[in-house]
């Protein structure tokens, strides 16, 4: 008989039992794309497969910030208000069978703020923002982060996550929102050398602010993060309040029949992403959620990440110097 132990705190060993989900977890720099960890399951000879960069997952609410970054350049402001309530999409528009999406708790809470939508993941706000801002435009603009177009198909679906992205990708876009603004390319190696210390190969990668290609405008990244930063102060993430930073801004993600748990969060020095979910598609149980199954992940990790650091100056993010603030009332959006 084989019986595996854990070491806890303290120097005390438990018995445990291999998991039968399986799970990712992916750290880089935002600035260049350098990779800091990467876990791609739990063990390689078990099952070699890099969930990191191999699996193809639905991302689910974790997707809808890039859908509200593209509302952000057809004039949509996080003060817009938008109707939370019932939706529904008869099958002859569908070319398939109704479709009736749902909020997550089943309820509806009528019209409110994008700001406070995204912070409560809404999926019927979203939908509604994609049908106004349209579905080929939405595809076309998650390009600039590194999405392939072709698997996210050009429908409402698309909003709330239906398509497929990698816990890689899902970094790399990211860290646009992270780095101000700028394309970059995640890498694992930073350099090849010999027996002898010569280089035979060094990655070059392309710089935020210097050499990487600008994807977004950095009013749009910078908005977007206060939008995020607020998911954790009063929406789905608040669990990550328990790190006492208020540099921290992320999106909780959960698929249908919590099938995907993701939490995908960062700072201005380090972009996290947290994925959780079974080989071959299957719930993971009731209340398994992005918040209650990926986000503790990413918690413990970036607790020991950021022990040692100051915590009385942390880094900020910085607003471009075009950036105009305002107060609005928190029902109407409007400016008080």
């Amino acid at each position: 008989a084989i019986v595996r132990l854990a070491k806890e705190d303290k120097g005390r060993w438990s018995i445990v039992q291999l998991p039968q989900a399986e799970a990712a977890f992916l750290a880089l720099r935002p600035g260049d794309g350098a990779i800091l960890a990467l876990v791609g399951g739990f063990d390689f000879e078990r099952n070699k497969f890099n969930h990191v960069t191999q699996a193809w997952r639905q991302p689910g609410s974790a997707f809808k910030p890039f859908i509200y970054s593209a509302a952000l350049e057809k004039g949509f402001t996080p003060a817009t208000v938008i109707n939370d309530a019932p939706f529904f999409v008869p099958a002859e528009k569908t070319g398939a069978e109704d479709w009736e999406p749902k909020n997550y708790d089943g309820k509806f809470e009528g019209p409110m703020r994008l700001r406070t939508a995204l912070a409560k993941s809404k999926n019927l706000v979203t939908v509604r923002v994609l049908q106004a801002i349209g579905p080929q435009y939405a595809q076309d603009y998650v390009a600039k982060f590194g999405f392939d177009p072709r698997q996210h198909p050009a429908y409402l679906t698309m909003g709330l996550g239906a398509g497929s992205a990698t816990p890689v990708q899902m970094g790399g876009a990211y860290s646009v929102f992270a780095n101000g603004g700028y394309r970059i390319s995640p890498h694992l190696i930073a350099k090849i050398t010999d027996v002898k210390g010569n280089v035979l190969s060094q990655a070059e990668p392309a710089v935020a602010g210097e050499t990487a290609e600008r994807a977004i405008d950095p009013r749009n990244a910078f908005v977007m993060t206060t939008m995020l930063r607020d998911v954790v102060a009063y929406g789905t993430a608040t669990r990550a309040q328990s790190l006492g930073r208020k540099d921290i801004a992320g999106k909780t993600g959960t698929t249908n029949e919590n099938v995907d748990a993701w939490f995908c969060g960062y700072s201005p020095e380090l972009v996290a992403i947290a994925w959780i979910g079974f080989d071959t598609p299957q719930t993971l149980g009731r209340n398994e959620t992005g918040a209650q199954a990926a986000l503790p992940i990413w918690i413990e990790f970036m607790r020991a990440y950021i022990e040692g650091r100051d915590p009385k100056n942390p880094p900020e993010f910085v607003p471009p110097g075009n950036i105009v603030f305002l107060s609005v009332n928190a029902d109407s959006g409007a400016p008080t």
